[in-house]
């Protein structure tokens, strides 16, 4: 049997990777693909390292990665996540994501005619990761394990706004809100430290950098998608239909 194959969806907070994710699930046969959330594997609530007063939520250390690698070794040996993973991710709400009915549709059958005849993925599944800091140089041995890597981005007044406007998480233990002033004291400052080096000069709101990013097989999607979840899915699309069928 061939193991599945892992793809991985990286990029700032909210920049649209729990959405994409669940719309391709939405797209895909339900028997060739499932989700796994980098958010399930948040260490407890009394756990999460405090800095400068407040819980930090969006950094390496919030994160049982050894469980994760654990996670991902399973899911390549038997196709399946493991059974003592429970996801509390998919109870967080995503906002809308204004792709129209009518495109879901023609890709879904797009999709469907992938595996008609196709011998190499007869019980083969596909399972999509997403999380924040999937891709960090920190985390190489994590980066390692995915078949495909799919970069998202997202400028920071963009990330701000759609972060203020979320309710809250659903967390192990509660429900954690951000504080006031959590997206520039926080979260921003940490995705700028973890990914800087995938742009040129190290500016995250600059061209990314397309050597290396070649190099390290990262796919980073084009600038015309940050504002259309439609543009973004359906070059997600594009990049799977290469790995699966090869054209």
């Amino acid at each position: 049997m061939h193991p599945p194959l892992l793809l991985g969806i990286s990029g700032p907070s909210s920049s649209g990777k729990t959405t994409l994710s669940r719309l391709l699930r939405d797209i895909f046969p339900p028997s060739k693909l499932f989700l796994l959330h980098l958010d399930d594997f948040y260490l407890t609530d009394t756990e999460i390292p405090i800095r400068n007063g407040i819980q930090d939520w969006d950094c390496l250390a919030s994160i049982n990665f050894a469980q994760l690698q654990q996670a991902l070794r399973h899911i390549k040996e038997h196709g399946t996540s493991p059974e003592w993973l429970e996801s509390k991710e998919d109870q967080n709400s995503v906002g809308e994501h204004g792709v129209p009915p009518s495109v879901l549709e023609d890709l879904r059958g797009k999709v469907r005619g992938w595996f008609d005849g196709n011998g190499e993925w007869e019980g083969r599944r596909i399972c999509v990761v997403d999380g924040f800091l999937l891709f960090s140089d920190d985390v190489k041995d994590i980066r390692s394990l995915f078949d495909v890597r799919l970069f998202l981005r997202t400028s920071y007044e963009t990330a701000k706004r759609r972060r203020e406007a979320r309710s809250g998480y659903v967390t192990l233990e509660g429900f954690w809100e951000d504080p006031p002033g959590y997206v520039d004291k926080v979260v921003w400052p940490n995705y700028v430290q973890d990914h800087k080096f995938l742009f040129e000069d190290g500016d995250v709101e600059g061209e990314l950098d397309e050597t290396l990013c070649a190099r390290i097989d990262i796919h980073g999607m084009p600038r015309e998608a940050e504002e259309s979840m439609r543009k973004c899915l359906e070059w997600a699309v594009g990049v799977l239909q290469s790995a699966i069928v090869g054209s």
